[in-house]
């Protein structure tokens, strides 16, 4: 349970310092370099996550709470959604002109679908520290950045092939969920 509490916690502050010590931050590039900042971001990054897999993977069963009978089919339901948000920000979308943070509303739907079927204590951690992460983490953004310009929505052909590549990302990460999660879904 350590590692796994380790990893949410870097995922997290690794993504607040951009948000909440621009001038720490800033002090960093200028005495490394852009490049290797980045580096470093990414290979904490990497180690967070590296670190939330073997967690979640050597962490013990302890029931919390009774998943709803009804929690898988609306976990399947989610995850959908899920994945279309996270894919509309990455392109000009409709969604986009409705949601500031798809990408980070993705998190806080993934979050919440997971826990609806998974009512264990390395769950509550993973799924409901990331879900919190998201949450935080468009509020600090939306302070940051201030007054929010609604972008322009893409060509229609170019939201429908989004939203078919991301339902086609979908059905692989499902059939791989057992090689990362040790969970079959099928």
């Amino acid at each position: 349970m350590g590692l796994l509490i380790a990893g949410v916690l870097l995922w997290s502050v690794v993504h607040f310092s951009p948000m909440v010590a621009s001038g720490p931050r800033s002090k960093l590039i200028s005495s490394m370099g852009e490049g290797p900042y980045k580096g470093l971001f990414s290979l904490l990054i990497v180690g967070s996550i590296v670190l939330m897999v073997f967690g979640w993977r050597g962490s013990e069963f302890v029931s919390v709470y009774d998943a709803p009978t009804w929690g898988r089919h609306v976990t399947m339901l989610l995850m959908l959604v899920a994945f279309i948000l996270f894919g509309a920000s990455a392109y000009p979308s409709s969604i986009k002109r409705v949601l500031r943070h798809p990408m980070l509303s993705s998190i806080i739907v993934w979050a919440v679908a997971h826990l609806l079927s998974n009512g264990d204590q390395s769950s509550i951690v993973l799924f409901g520290g990331l879900g919190i992460w998201a949450l935080i983490s468009i509020f600090l953004i939306n302070r940051r950045d201030g007054e929010w310009e609604k972008p322009e929505a893409g060509s229609t052909v170019r939201q429908i092939r989004g939203l078919v590549i991301s339902v086609v990302i979908l059905v692989i990460v499902m059939f791989l969920h057992p090689y990362f999660t040790g969970i079959a879904l099928f």
